[in-house]
């Protein structure tokens, strides 16, 4: 019978007791996080379904859509969201997939041009806008065409990022240069060679940018253009539960987009190992 200790099964021991503590430490901070964020959510909805004689009934709910102004404003706000949509991934896709191709050495310098709306305050923003905008025809200051211009500014950082995630997983050199020399013209490669590659990326970037519209608030108070964001708040200073009400319809509409994302993410990142 050996009296030495085998080495292997002593450094096994605190190795397993040390990936043990650091799972019960990820949980309890995972913990800690979920109850961060869902204990206020679910204190709102309790408080917006709360009824006469401490019941609870979706009485708040179901008046939401009558109030005035309440069905323009949520319009505004979703067809702000495709615009931003539109001209975001427009103006991006092809600018991206421009320097990973072309201008490598600049993709550092984009990127931090992308960002800066994250760290400029939303003040500074507004006021830059009308400042540019001066002059302008009415139909762009004084709609929310000028917002919608806003927001592409604030979509960029999450449309870079996204997109340029996108492009670095794709063999990208290679499959534009196949198609260049099988003639194809730059419109039609990046229309049916990028595109199609990008789908998940796009898909994803587009979601992140609805998001963002239609829980934007200060721009728009400051531009003193109506959406759904200003109406709740306004709302709210005549009626607590039905600007809580709708604070959960922006929220619940947002999260929904995001689970669309991981989602569709989910499934095209199965269809690429499939495909290898």
């Amino acid at each position: 019978m050996s009296l030495v200790a085998d080495p292997v099964r002593v450094a096994s021991g605190p190795r397993r007791r040390h990936r043990r503590g650091g799972r019960v430490l990820g949980w309890a901070v995972l913990l800690v996080a979920a109850l961060y964020f869902l204990v206020p959510v679910a204190a709102s909805v309790e408080f917006s379904l709360r009824g006469k004689g401490d019941t609870h009934d979706l009485s708040t709910w179901s008046a939401l859509f009558e109030q005035p102004g309440f069905a323009e404003n949520m319009l505004t706000s979703l067809e702000l969201a495709v615009g931003t949509v539109l001209i975001t991934l427009l103006l991006m896709v092809p600018t991206t997939a421009w320097v990973h191709l072309r201008l490598p050495r600049l993709r550092r310098l984009v990127e931090s041009i992308c960002v800066l709306p994250l760290v400029i305050p939303a003040v500074v923003l507004a006021n830059g806008v009308l400042v540019a905008f001066k002059g302008f025809p009415n139909w762009i200051t004084g709609t929310p065409v000028i917002l919608a211009l806003e927001y592409v500014v604030l979509a960029l950082p999450f449309t870079f990022r996204t997109l340029d995630s996108g492009l670095a997983a794709i063999p990208l050199t290679t499959l534009v240069e196949a198609a260049r020399n099988l003639g194809a013209s730059w419109p039609h490669v990046l229309l049916r060679v990028v595109v199609p590659n990008l789908r998940t990326a796009i898909l994803n970037a587009a979601i992140l940018s609805a998001a963002m519209v239609l829980g934007e608030f200060t721009i728009a108070n400051l531009l003193l253009l109506n959406t759904l964001p200003v109406w709740t708040v306004q709302a709210g200073q005549q009626d607590a539960q039905v600007a809580t009400a709708a604070s959960m319809l922006i929220l619940l509409v947002s999260w929904a987009l995001l689970m669309l994302m991981s989602v569709f993410g989910q499934r095209g990142a199965r269809r690429t190992r499939r495909s290898r």
